[in-house]
Formats: structure tokens, sequence, C-alpha cells
């Protein structure tokens, strides 16, 4: 008899390589698919002298950008004014958005009270709020903070106030019959079963003030992504224009998959 050793932990260990690989490879694979369609249509653009000046949207002369961008520091120096606008206008809507949905996510009356002129709100483009704003905020900054909290705020509403509508009775009425109050059922089983709602609506909040804070810092502001991408634009600079959207691209990605984290690990059942 010929006794075959085995090795368990390198047999998972294989297996578990197997399926990180099974995971990674379709977004490599997007990955592959669009840096090359990036660089066919660079080499369309130098075979066109029609089209020489936008030659500096090819995906060499991006890189090279990029890559001066991280080294200079003139990518921090954009990102930071950006960063703090996005995250104040985040952080307002969500103190004004959670409560508002918990309320109406709770109070059936209220609910259809503001469902029509929340509705109607919704739809109007924040970047019409821009005069407005203008008049109301004594700085820009201001401005484009109100803007962002203009369009973060109804995700974030209405992904509360569905998760509310969503939790089982037979919780809260189990809460109650064990003594709790209105605040501490609140506290201690609403606010935990909603959790992940929360965090959903902020993350939809986060794609769309992320998208309104590019061309809201087209205007007044001297500082910023949009900024930085508008000057690229006037000054014909191309590799730089795109290179910074590719910047834009990269921290809007990082913060949604922190978020996406966050929403895997927030998961909560009443105990018992």
């Amino acid at each position: 008899m010929t006794l075959v050793a085995t090795n368990p932990v390198g047999r998972a260990a294989g297996i578990n390589w197997r399926a990180a690989a099974a995971r990674l490879a379709p977004p490599a694979v997007g990955i592959v698919i669009v840096l090359a369609l990036w660089w066919l249509a660079g080499f369309f653009l130098e075979g066109q002298p029609r089209f020489a000046v936008f030659r500096g949207f090819a995906i060499g002369p991006t890189f090279a950008a990029f890559a001066q961008l991280a080294s200079s520091g003139d990518a921090w120096r954009a990102t930071a004014p950006s960063l703090s606008r996005v995250l104040q206008g985040l952080l307002w809507a969500f103190l004004i958005g959670a409560p508002v949905g918990l309320c109406i996510g709770s109070f059936a009356l209220l609910e259809r009270m503001m469902q029509l002129p929340f509705q109607i709100l919704r739809m109007v483009s924040p970047l019409a709020w821009m005069p407005l704003a203008v008049l109301a905020f004594a700085s820009w900054d201001g401005a484009i903070v109100f803007l962002i909290v203009a369009a973060a705020v109804w995700p974030i509403v209405f992904a509360t106030a569905a998760g509310v509508k969503r939790i089982d009775p037979l919780w809260l009425a189990m809460a109650r019959n064990l003594g709790g109050t209105t605040f501490s059922v609140l506290i201690a089983v609403v606010i935990p079963a909603v959790a992940q709602d929360i965090l959903t609506g902020l993350r939809l909040a986060l794609g769309v003030a992320w998208i309104v804070l590019v061309p809201a810092e087209f205007l007044g502001v001297t500082s910023g992504l949009g900024y930085a991408i508008n000057d690229a634009r006037d000054t014909l600079s191309y590799d730089r224009l795109t290179a910074l959207v590719l910047l834009i691209g990269l921290i809007g990605y990082a913060f949604d998959a922190v978020i996406a984290a966050l929403i895997r690990r927030t998961q909560w059942t009443p105990a018992g």
C-alpha cells in the first residue's frame, strides 16, 4: 500500500486561488476590453490629421498626464476642495434625509401628504437651483454644497422610508410588549433594521453628488476637479483633461467600494 501525503492547507489555498481567479477574471477582462477600445480610438485619431488636436485623448498621453498629476501633487490639490464639498454635502443630506425618511416610513398619513411634493422636487435638476443658491449663500462653496444636498437628499429619504416599511411588525410589537418606549424602539429596532437601506441610499446619493459636483464647479470657483477640467479644456490640454476624468472615476469608485463593503457588513436581526 502506498500512502499519499495530503496537504489540506494547500488544497484549501488552491480552492481560494481558484475562487479568487473566478471572481477577478470578469472585471479584468472588462478592463482589458475598455483599454483595447481606448487604444484603437487613439490609433484612429493619430491617423487622422483633422483630429490632431484631440490626440491627447489617446491612452498613452492620458496615462503620462495622469502620472504627472500624481507626481506633481496637482491631483491632490484639485481633489481636496472637491472632496471637502462632497463630504459636506453628503453629511447634510444624511442629517436631513435619514430623519425625514424615518418619519415618512413610520407614519402613513405623512407619507401620503409628502409623496407628491417630494416627487416633484426630486425631478428638478439640482443645477436649476444654481441662481437661488448663488443669491442665498455668501460663498461659492456654500452654493455648491447646497446643490449637492439638493441632489443627494432624495435617495437617502426614499431608501430609508422603504426600509422602515419593510420592518416586520412583529419586531415592533415585541419591543413594545417588553416595555420599550417610542425612542428606545427607534434606537434598538428601527435604526439597526434599516441601516442597510440608509447605506444603500447613501451609496446612491454619493453617485448623484459626484456627478453634480463637476458641472457645479464649472461656475465661479477657482479650485476643485470641475475647475481643473474646465481649465484643461480652455487650454486645449486634452491629455490632462482625460487624466482628470480618469481620476474622478477612480475616486468615485473607491468611495462606492467603501460604502458597498459597509452594506455587506451591516446585517441585523432581532436578538432571540
